[in-house]
C-alpha cells in the first residue's frame, strides 16, 4: 500500500481539476464572451489541464499498483482523467474548428518540454483531427488556420527515434492532411464559382490526388513534403515553411537537422506557393547573424537559393533594403541568391530595377516592398550598387551581364550621378555604382577602356558633381574610341530609351549626352532620321539642359542642313524652343537657328520665312536684353536674305515696326544698334529712303519716328490704327523709356493718322493717355500732356463714322496731313556715350499744323526723302541734327 496512496492522491487531484477546468471551459464556450478573450482564457485553463493530465503516473505503473491489489478504480480512474482531457477537447473543436489552434500549443508544449512528450498526448491530438476531419466535410467553410504550424510539428515528431510516437504522428498528420484537403476543395469551388458569375478568369489549381496514407506519411519526409505542397494552400504552406524555419535554431540539432531537410524538400518543388518571403529573408539573416553552426548556417542559404528561384523580386528587394554597405553576412547571402545560372537573369532585372530608385528618395513602388526597412532613407539603390560588386563578376553571370550590358551600364551611369549629389554617399566614401561600372567594364572585355578612364582621372571626376557630365562624356568617346562590340545592343537600348522616356527629366541629360558622342563616334553628320527625331523631340524637353544639348548639336549640323530629310519639321521645332521659359534655351535656339537658316536653300527657307520672321517679333519685347537685341538683328537679317521675297513679308515687317521703333530708346546699345540696323533694312525693303538718320551724328529719335509715320500714312495708311492699337499695350509697361518712346509714336500716328480713327478708338486713346499723365517720371507726364492735348483736339475734329469710312475709301492715296515736330525731344548727348542720358522737351503749342508742305519737309530735314516719293526730289544730303 506504501505507492499506492500518493499515486491515487495525484490521480483524484488531476480528475477533480480536470472537472472543473471542464465546467468553466463549457460555461464559458456558451456565453457571449468576446471570442478572442473567450479563446485566450480557454487556452489557459487547457495549458493548465494539460499540464495536470500528462503529470499523472503511466498507465503501465498504473496498472501494476491495480494489479497488486486487484483494484480495477485507479486504473478506471486513469483512463476517466484522458477521456476528460479528450472530451473537452472534442466539445470545443465540434462547436467551432477554429480551436484545432489548442492541438498546435499542445504541440509547442510537448516540444519545449520532453517530459510531456508521450504517446498518449498524441493519441488525443490523433482523435480529436480525426474527429475534426470528418466533421470538416459537413462544414460549408472550414476555417483552420492552425493547420501549417501544427504540420510542421507533426511532420518532425514522424521522424521520431520512439516507433510509438513516429506511429501517432503519422496518424495525426493524415487526419491533419484530410481537413486541409476540404480547404483546398472549397476554395477551388469559390473561386470557381466567382468565374462563374464575373466571367473573370482566375488560375486554379485542381487538387491532384496522391497518397498520404498513415504508413507512408512515417519515416517518410519526402511523401511528407510533397503532400502538404501539393494540399496546403499558400499562407497555410507558408506557416508550415516559418515553423521549420524556426526549428533550425533549436538547440536540439536532431530536430535542427530534421527541419532543414523538410524545408529542402517542400521548397524544392512548392517555393513559388510561398507567401511572406520578405519576412523569411529578413528571419535568415537575423539568425545568420547569431553564429549559427556551420550545418544551419548551411541551411538557411539554400533555402535563400531555393525562395530567388521562385521569387527573385520579393529575395532580392529584401537583401537590398539593409544599411549600406553590407555586411559578411548580407554579402553571403547575395551570394546564394545568385549562385546559380538560371536565377542571374531575373536576379539582375530586379537589380535593374531597383537601380531606377534615387538614393535618398522615397518612392510609392519601392515603400511597398520596405516591410522590414531599417532607415527611412532610401538607400536600396546603393545597396544593389553593390551587389553588382559582388555578383558580377561570378561564373555563373557571364551569360547575364553580356544580355544586360547596356542596362547595367546606363542604370550605373545615373547612379554615378545620384550618388555625386549626396553628401552621405560622399562623406562615407560609398561610391559603389562607381566600382560597379569599372567591374562591368572588366567583366564585359573592356579592360583597356576602364584603364584608359584611369589614365584620364574620369573615375575621380565622377566623385564631384561639378565634372560629372563631362565624366559621363568621356566614357561614350571612349567606348567609342575603342569599338566596343556592345555597341549595337547599346544604340538600340538608348533608342528604346529614348522614345520612352525618363523616369526624371534630369535623366535625360545624361541620356542625350551618352547618345550624342555615341552617334559622333559611329555616324557622320546628319544623323539618320530615326535619331534626328529624338534630337528635335529633345529641344523642347522641359529640362532647359536638354534641350541646350539638343539645340548645340542640331546647330552643327548647319553645313549639311539641306541634306536633313524634313528639315522644315526641325526648324518648326526651334522655332517652339523660342517660347520656351528659360532664357538660355531662347539664346541658344536663337543662335542655333541662325546657323542653320545661314545654309538652307533659298526654296525651303522662303516657305518658312513668315513663320520664322513672326516667331521673332514676340522676343523684341523680351525681358531679357539680350534676347531683345538677338531677335530684332536676326529679323534684320531674314529680311536681308529674303529681299526677293518682300512681298511675302511686307504684312510682318509692318506688324513688327512698333517694337523696333519704341526700342530704339532702349537703356541698353546693343538693343538700339540692333534696330537701328533692322530698321534700315526694313526701309529699305519698303522703299523708304530713311537709312541716313539712323546714323549716330544725325540721330533724332523724334526724327526718325516722324519720318516713319509721313512714310507709312502715303504706302501703308491702313496699317496706322493697327500700329495705334500696338503702341497702346507699351503705355503702361513698367520700363519708363518705353512708356515714353510710346507717348511720341502714338502721338504722331495720331497727329497723322487722326483721321482714320474712330469715336470708340480715340475714347479709348484718352482713358489710357490719362493714365500716363500721372506717371511720376516728369518727361513722361510732360509728354504725355502734349499728346493728350493733340488726342483731344482729333476728338473735336471727328465726323460721323458711317461718313468718315466713305471718306476714307474716297481719299485713302491722296489725303496727306502735313505735321511739325511736336515735341522736339532730343539726347542732351551722343547715345553711345551716355544711353540713359537725359531729355529735353522744347514745344511749341500754339498749333502744330502747317500752312506750307514744303516748309514742314525742310524742318524736319528731309526734303529729298519724302520727296522722292512724291515726285519731288532733291540731291542735298540731310545735315546733322541742330
Amino acid at each position: 500500500m506504501g505507492g499506492t496512496e500518493p499515486v491515487a492522491t495525484s490521480l483524484w487531484d488531476a480528475y477533480s481539476s480536470l472537472l472543473s477546468n471542464q465546467a468553466m471551459i463549457l460555461a464559458m464556450n456558451s456565453s457571449f464572451v468576446d471570442p478572442l478573450l473567450q479563446f485566450e482564457t480557454q487556452l489557459t485553463m487547457i495549458e493548465s489541464s494539460f499540464k495536470k493530465t500528462f503529470s499523472i503516473p503511466s498507465f503501465d505503473k498504473v496498472r501494476e499498483i491495480c494489479s497488486r491489489n486487484n483494484d480495477k478504480d485507479l486504473e478506471n480512474l486513469h483512463q476517466n482523467i484522458l477521456n476528460v482531457y479528450e472530451d473537452t477537447l472534442l466539445i470545443l473543436v465540434s462547436k467551432d474548428l477554429y480551436k484545432l489552434q489548442i492541438l498546435k500549443e499542445m504541440a509547442v508544449w510537448m516540444s519545449e518540454d520532453t517530459f510531456y512528450l508521450q504517446e498518449r498526448a498524441l493519441v488525443i491530438i490523433a482523435r480529436v483531427l480525426s474527429f475534426a476531419s470528418r466533421r470538416a466535410k459537413g462544414f460549408t467553410r472550414v476555417d483552420t488556420p492552425c493547420l501549417g504550424a501544427l504540420a510542421a510539428e507533426l511532420s518532425l515528431l514522424c521522424s521520431h527515434t520512439d516507433p510509438s510516437i513516429t506511429q501517432q504522428a503519422s496518424f495525426g498528420m493524415y487526419h491533419l492532411l484530410c481537413i486541409a484537403k476540404c480547404q483546398h476543395v472549397e476554395f477551388i469551388k469559390n473561386k470557381t464559382a466567382k468565374y462563374d458569375e464575373s466571367g473573370d478568369s482566375y488560375l486554379l489549381h485542381s487538387f491532384c490526388k496522391i497518397e498520404f496514407l498513415p504508413n507512408l506519411l512515417k519515416q517518410d519526409k519526402v511523401n511528407i513534403a510533397q503532400s502538404v505542397g501539393q494540399i496546403f494552400l499558400p499562407f497555410l504552406l507558408t506557416d508550415f515553411v516559418w515553423s521549420l524555419l524556426m526549428k533550425l535554431s533549436a538547440p536540439d540539432s536532431a530536430i535542427a537537422l530534421e527541419a532543414a531537410i523538410l524545408l529542402k524538400l517542400t521548397l524544392e518543388y512548392h517555393a513559388h506557393k510561398v507567401t511572406m518571403v520578405s519576412k523569411i529573408v529578413d528571419a535568415i539573416y537575423k539568425q545568420l547573424c547569431q553564429n549559427s553552426s556551420h550545418i544551419m548556417k548551411h541551411a538557411m542559404l539554400h533555402v535563400i537559393t531555393l525562395l530567388t528561384h521562385a521569387s527573385p523580386k520579393k529575395v532580392i528587394f529584401q537583401l537590398m533594403d539593409y544599411p549600406v554597405p553590407a555586411d559578411d553576412t548580407l554579402i553571403m547571402m547575395w551570394h546564394a541568391a545568385g549562385s546559380e545560372a538560371k536565377v542571374a537573369p531575373q536576379v539582375l532585372k530586379t537589380i535593374l530595377l531597383i537601380l531606377k530608385g534615387k538614393p535618398g528618395e522615397m518612392e510609392e513602388c519601392v515603400m511597398e516592398k520596405r516591410r522590414f526597412s531599417i532607415d527611412t532613407t532610401n538607400m536600396m539603390p546603393v545597396a544593389a550598387s553593390q551587389a553588382l560588386c559582388t555578383l558580377l563578376p561570378l561564373a555563373s553571370y557571364k551569360k547575364a551581364v553580356a544580355e544586360f550590358f547596356p542596362q547595367l551600364l546606363m542604370a550605373l551611369m545615373l547612379q554615378l550621378f545620384y550618388s555625386s549629389r549626396m553628401s552621405v554617399v560622399a562623406d562615407n566614401g560609398l561610391f559603389y555604382a562607381r566600382d560597379a561600372m569599372r567591374v562591368l567594364l572588366n567583366c564585359s572585355g573592356l579592360q583597356e577602356v576602364d584603364v584608359a578612364l584611369k589614365k584620364k582621372n574620369c573615375w575621380n571626376q565622377f566623385s564631384h558633381e561639378i565634372f560629372y557630365h563631362h565624366g559621363v562624356y568621356l566614357v561614350a568617346k571612349t567606348l567609342g574610341d575603342y569599338n566596343f562590340p556592345q555597341f549595337p545592343e547599346t544604340l538600340h537600348y538608348l533608342y528604346k530609351l529614348s522614345v520612352e522616356g525618363p523616369k526624371r527629366s534630369e535623366d535625360s541629360i545624361i541620356t542625350v549626352i551618352f547618345l550624342t558622342e555615341l552617334l559622333n563616334n559611329f555616324f557622320r553628320d546628319p544623323f539618320p532620321e530615326e535619331f534626328l527625331v529624338l534630337f528635335r523631340n529633345w529641344v523642347n524637353d522641359s529640362n532647359p539642359a536638354v534641350s541646350k544639348l539638343s539645340l548645340q548639336k542640331i546647330a552643327s549640323m548647319a553645313p549639311v542642313v539641306n541634306q536633313i530629310e524634313n528639315v522644315s519639321s526641325l526648324l518648326l521645332s526651334i522655332l517652339d524652343s523660342l517660347f520656351s521659359k528659360d532664357k538660355t534655351v531662347i539664346i541658344r535656339a536663337l543662335l542655333t537657328l541662325r546657323r542653320l537658316l545661314g545654309n538652307l536653300d533659298r526654296v525651303t527657307y522662303s516657305s518658312l520665312c513668315i513663320r520664322i520672321a513672326s516667331s521673332y517679333c514676340p522676343l523684341m519685347d523680351h525681358g531679357n536684353a539680350g534676347i531683345r537685341s538677338m531677335a530684332i538683328r536676326h529679323f534684320g537679317e531674314l529680311l536681308k536674305e529674303m529681299s526677293h521675297y518682300t512681298w511675302m513679308l511686307n504684312h510682318v515687317v509692318l506688324g513688327g515696326l512698333v517694337p523696333l521703333i519704341l526700342f530704339l530708346e532702349d537703356t541698353e546699345i546693343r538693343v538700339v544698334k540692333a534696330c537701328k540696323y533692322t530698321l534700315a533694312i526694313c526701309a529699305s525693303e519698303l522703299k523708304w529712303p530713311t537709312s541716313c538718320l539712323f546714323d549716330d551724328q544725325n540721330y533724332s529719335f523724334e526724327l526718325v519716328v516722324l519720318n516713319i509715320c509721313n512714310n507709312l500714312l502715303i504706302s501703308h495708311m491702313s496699317c496706322v490704327t493697327e500700329m495705334i492699337a500696338d503702341t497702346l499695350g507699351f503705355l503702361s509697361s513698367s520700363r519708363a523709356y518705353l512708356r515714353r518712346a510710346s507717348v511720341i509714336l502714338i502721338g504722331y500716328l495720331t497727329a497723322l493718322g487722326g483721321h482714320l480713327l474712330l469715336k470708340d478708338e480715340i475714347d479709348v486713346m484718352l482713358e489710357a493717355i490719362e493714365r500716363v499723365v500721372r506717371d511720376t517720371d516728369p518727361v513722361i507726364k510732360e509728354l504725355a500732356e502734349i499728346t493728350q492735348t493733340l488726342f483731344k483736339k482729333v476728338a473735336q475734329n471727328l465726323t460721323p463714322s458711317n461718313m468718315k469710312q466713305s471718306f476714307q475709301k474716297l481719299f485713302r492715296f491722296i489725303y496727306i496731313k502735313k505735321v511739325k515736330r511736336l515735341y522736339n525731344y532730343n539726347w542732351s548727348s551722343n547715345l553711345t556715350d551716355s544711353p540713359t542720358g537725359t531729355k529735353e522737351i522744347k514745344n511749341d503749342k500754339e498749333g502744330f499744323v502747317y500752312e506750307n508742305y514744303e516748309d514742314f519737309l525742310q524742318e524736319c530735314d528731309i526734303y529729298r526723302c519724302l520727296g522722292a516719293q512724291l515726285g519731288r526730289g532733291s540731291t542735298r544730303r540731310c545735315p546733322p541734327e541742330g
